[in-house]
């Protein structure tokens, strides 16, 4: 296959093209230039679109003797990642931009780019694996071109996304939201390895990345200050921070700065009467009011969401004629996983429910409700579903009770 390696400048996507390698695959790697000014990005190594990058991923291209291009999607990360971000946190909404960047630049802008100059596939330096299952054209919950690949005289296998096997390092819930057509065409060479396994072998094949920091927090905010940044963004907007109970408590420059189950960054007037700690329990954006409460008010014990997207056959009002489905929710990025009943309902009764096998369905909700609450659980966060290890989908959080 011709496979297009997406190389960050990093480890893992350095690894990840070399394996593409040695399985035989033509390999060709490129660097995405998401910044439209170098002053955007970090200078540091935390963050993983650093200016020193570009160079970084080149010269691990040179050492395997490959091809490297840069790409730039300055203007398609600008209008789909960060004014998303924005939007969503002028709404009071979290949004994760890791995930948003999966799903509308490297599984979509760069692989509908890649598609489009011959190539079959990308190759990430994602934690997670694909498994294959052997299937057949036209078995039930299988239509159109979701997620199969055809290996000629070997058969056609069903692939499916499933958590990687360094669970520290397991990256499938920012890989939740593709579809069966993007899972399809993606290959993550590193799931079946441990990340110290990743670093001795990038030093035995002498890449200067092998002992390169991880990368964290947002790569478009160079020094981390999220609500710094959304403050240069709205400007101050001055505003009154609320008990439980509707008293003042303090003031903000700006509610869309905030997020459910935050503590750091209040600045309260004075202690609780309790001496508890308080945190964030709702952001209400058109009123510019924040309100807190201590730990035990912020659970949630049921979740609505939409913008559902299936990784493999959609779940159908049909699959719950015995009742709720018993899956695994993860809600955040770095949260344990929770056992959860899932309902699934389409506001159009007539509609095919394998439509929402590809793009995300608007006519598709989702409710979760868990065995027990969970705190800092958010509007605009995502909920990716299991089904033991396998990703089963994903839906937004629209609201939680």
């Amino acid at each position: 296959m011709r496979i297009v390696a997406a190389m960050s400048g990093g480890v893992d996507s350095a690894v990840a093209a070399a394996r593409m390698i040695d399985a035989g695959h033509e390999v060709v790697g490129v660097h995405l230039a998401l910044a439209q000014r170098a002053d955007v990005l970090r200078e540091s190594a935390r963050g993983c679109c650093t200016i020193e990058d570009a160079g970084d991923a080149r010269r691990v291209a040179d050492r395997l003797g490959i091809p490297f291009y840069v790409w730039d999607f300055a203007e398609r990360f600008r209008a789909d990642v960060v004014e998303d971000f924005a939007r969503e946190y002028a709404a009071g909404r979290t949004p994760n931009p890791c995930l948003r960047c999966n799903e509308r630049i490297k599984f979509a802008a760069l692989l509908d780019k890649a598609l489009a100059l011959g190539f079959d596939a990308v190759a990430t330096g994602h934690y997670a694996r694909i498994v294959e299952r052997p299937t057949t054209l036209g078995q039930p919950g299988d239509s159109g071109q979701r997620a199969r690949l055809d290996l000629g005289g070997a058969g056609v296998v069903r692939r499916e996304l499933h958590r990687a096997v360094d669970v520290a390092k397991d990256q499938s819930y920012v890989l939740g939201v593709l579809d069966d057509a993007q899972l399809a065409r993606s290959f993550f060479p590193l799931g079946d390895s441990a990340k110290t396994e990743v670093r001795a072998e990038a030093a035995r094949r002498g890449f200067t990345v092998a002992a390169k920091p991880d990368s964290h927090d947002i790569c478009f905010i160079p020094d981390g200050d999220t609500q710094g940044w959304l403050t240069n963004r709205f400007g101050a907007q001055s505003g009154e921070i609320r008990d439980e109970r509707g008293a003042v408590v303090g003031s903000h420059s700006g509610a869309y700065g905030f997020t459910i189950g935050q503590r750091k960054g209040l600045h309260l007037r004075r202690p609780a009467a309790d001496g508890r700690p308080r945190y964030v329990r709702s952001v209400d954006t058109e009123t510019n009011t924040v309100v807190v409460a201590p730990a035990e008010l912020l659970g949630v014990r049921e979740i609505v969401a939409d913008h559902v997207r299936w990784c493999g056959p959609p779940l159908t009002e049909q699959s719950q004629r015995r009742g709720p489905l018993r899956l695994g929710a993860q809600l955040r990025a770095h949260a344990p996983e929770v056992p959860v009943w899932v309902e699934v309902a389409h506001a159009d009764a007539d509609a095919n429910p394998s439509d929402a096998a590809g793009p995300a369905s608007p006519a598709t909700t989702l409710t979760v409700r868990l065995d027990e609450p969970v705190r800092g659980v958010a509007p605009g966060q995502s909920v990716v579903l299991y089904d033991g290890t396998r990703v089963v989908g994903s839906g937004t959080i629209s609201r939680t009770g």
